[in-house]
């Protein structure tokens, strides 16, 4: 935290004037030195409060290994979502959109979005979440208890509020009224307020399969709503996870 003194004297500064942020190429800021020094002990809080799941602690954009055939939709694919992943952080604060990564199980959606997460609170000190649209909806239900000891509005306040919002799993929760009400709110909130969201959802525009669409999901809406909110990504390939498995001997 800055002390009073020290936000007088940021107002001040011929690098940033007072907005926190200098650039250092074109389209790519980072924290104006005249907000002190980045710390290690600094850093790692963030990355604490963004409670990223130990599953996923040695996710990093640079250890995403596109896969397929050369010359492949899917290795292309890949290939686009890490560029774009990369963009977004190099852009940060200078957007106005997030990220909605799609496409089906295990090609490494959650990967990225975790990634741009740790690259956003390393290299611009972003307040970042990520939670799971799952467990979020279930602390929420959690907190209708008598007994519990958190609120539905202290569960929110951070949802609401952060930076940078990870939402993993989008549509994968059953769509009842009050799931499509949640996520309306939670999801129109940041909108209005402007703060980023990334998304992650296995569920696509044009399903490959018999599959429920994302508009199905979680309501056409919603879905032109996501539309302005984020560009979109889309990545195709197998499930490498069960690949990997195969492959073990």
């Amino acid at each position: 935290m800055l002390t009073e003194k020290a936000k007088v004297e940021t107002k001040g500064c011929p690098i940033c004037h007072g907005t926190g942020w200098e650039y250092v190429q074109e389209r790519a800021v980072r924290r104006c030195r005249c907000r002190g020094e980045v710390s290690s002990t600094a850093v790692e809080r963030l990355l604490d409060a963004a409670h990223i799941p130990p599953r996923y602690a040695e996710c990093e954009l640079k250890n995403y290994i596109p896969q397929g055939e050369v010359n492949s939709p899917e290795l292309e694919s890949q290939r686009m979502a890490v560029l774009m992943c990369r963009q977004f952080v190099k852009e940060y604060p200078n957007t106005d959109r997030g990220l909605l990564l799609m496409g089906p199980v295990g090609v490494g959606k959650t990967h990225l979005a975790v990634s741009v997460l740790k690259e956003l609170i390393r290299t611009k000190m972003a307040h970042c979440l990520f939670y799971d649209f799952r467990d979020l909806l279930k602390e929420i239900q959690e907190s209708y208890n008598p007994e519990s000891q958190r609120t539905e509005s202290r569960i929110l306040e951070p949802v609401y509020n952060v930076d940078v919002l990870v939402l993993d799993e989008l549509g994968a929760a059953k769509p009842t009224a009050w799931v499509q009400d949640t996520m309306t709110q939670i999801i129109n909130t940041r909108y209005n307020y402007k703060r980023l969201t990334i998304f992650t959802t296995n569920y696509l525009d044009t399903p490959i399969s018999n599959e429920e669409t994302l508009a199905e999901r979680v309501g056409e809406r919603l879905r032109s709503r996501l539309h302005e909110m984020c560009k979109t990504i889309l990545i195709i390939g197998r499930d490498y996870r069960r690949l990997s498995q195969s492959l073990t001997p």
